[in-house]
């Protein structure tokens, strides 16, 4: 069967007055179960609060638009109250419960992408929720929670049945939510748009690079993550994961054109790519992008938390370090043929400015 890579926009999941909750599908786009990768996004309006839950898999979530809240509670460890902005990466491993508040007039959007091979399905995250219409305390009854909790059967009804929401909801203008706590966000969140940049190529592009160096809590996650910017025009190196890793890709502004080319030299992906899309690059294949004239930006995961590339274009491309006569002997060309090659491109940048 032939392999699709095309990209693909999510479909709404559920979601009412206090925003909604968006999931991309294993049946619309099959490398999310093949390759085990969960992608969602969350948005809220104002005054929107999706509710405490855990994840049955570990994610990164990064915030593409608005600003708000989050709690964090780690297992065994006291709550952590942030405050989260556009540009934010958070870490999110196994058995954290989070909730997400959004206390500003623009809307707040955020962006799930993790591993699902522990997960109850294949390229799908399943949310465990605490509370509201399908929290775990409706499961349970009355005697249950009445005894686990020490609370008499009173109390217990309206613990679980005042929250008729669902997953999201809209809560009172008055109601005061926690305020961000000083010192909290140490170690749980990195801005990919301040943070120090680990590739800046003038009229190029720039890279930050989500590791356990920067936010430790990913080796805990599982895998790596980084935000790339090109400027108009300019192509990023062919190049790929040379560790055997997945390449999740979501456009996060910008549009451009993409290639990913497979085994036996088969080009397998031709496509144009815009704001909200998201694709999946196989292991070993190798992809290449060239922005538009508004650029193009993209976050991506990598199945691994410290991810090794290969480019095959530059001055610390594999071309360059293989021997002359091998070059000439691979390609069958004159000298002066592969000398030409060889020659250009002798920086060691993986982003190319458009020709003059």
């Amino acid at each position: 069967m032939e392999l699709d890579l095309s990209p693909r926009l999510p479909k709404k999941v559920y979601g009412g007055d206090g925003g909604s909750y968006f999931a991309w599908c294993p049946e619309e786009l099959p490398m999310l179960r093949d390759g085990n990768i969960g992608a969602a996004k969350l948005a809220l309006e104002k005054y929107g609060l999706a509710l405490p839950r855990y994840s049955d898999s570990s994610k990164v979530a990064y915030v593409l638009q608005g600003s708000g809240t989050a709690g964090i509670v780690l297992p065994e460890k006291e709550e952590k109250v942030i405050e989260i902005k556009k540009g934010d990466s958070i870490a999110l491993p196994f058995g954290v419960v989070t909730w997400w508040f959004n206390n500003a007039d623009t809307e707040l959007v955020i962006l799930f992408l993790g591993e699902t091979h522990k997960g109850h399905k294949a390229g799908q995250f399943t949310d465990f929720y605490l509370t509201g219409s399908n929290g775990i305390f409706t499961g349970f009854s009355t005697e249950f929670v009445g005894r686990a909790w020490d609370l008499d059967e009173t109390t217990v009804k309206k613990l679980v049945g005042s929250q008729t929401g669902n997953g999201i909801v809209k809560v009172d203008a008055s109601l005061k939510m926690p305020s961000p706590r000083k010192g909290d966000k140490e170690g749980f969140v990195l801005n990919c748009l301040e943070a120090p940049l680990d590739v800046d190529i003038k009229d190029g592009g720039r890279v930050v690079v989500l590791n356990t160096k920067n936010l430790p809590l990913v080796g805990e996650v599982g895998f790596g993550a980084d935000l790339v910017r090109i400027d108009g025009h300019s192509m990023c190196s062919p190049g790929f994961s040379c560790d055997s890793a997945l390449q999740v890709t979501y456009i996060v502004g910008g549009s451009g054109r993409v290639q990913v080319v497979g085994a036996d030299g088969k080009r397998v992906l031709e496509t144009h790519v815009k704001a909200g899309a998201l694709f999946i690059v196989p292991r070993f294949f190798v992809v290449s992008k060239i922005a538009d004239s508004d650029g193009l930006s993209w976050f991506s995961i990598v199945t691994t938390p410290d991810p090794i590339f290969t480019h095959l274009a530059g001055k610390t491309s594999v071309w360059k370090a293989l021997s002359p006569e091998v070059l000439q002997a691979a390609f069958k060309v004159a000298p002066e043929v592969e000398k030409a090659f060889r020659s250009k491109r002798t920086s060691d940048a993986i982003f190319f400015p458009p020709p003059n």
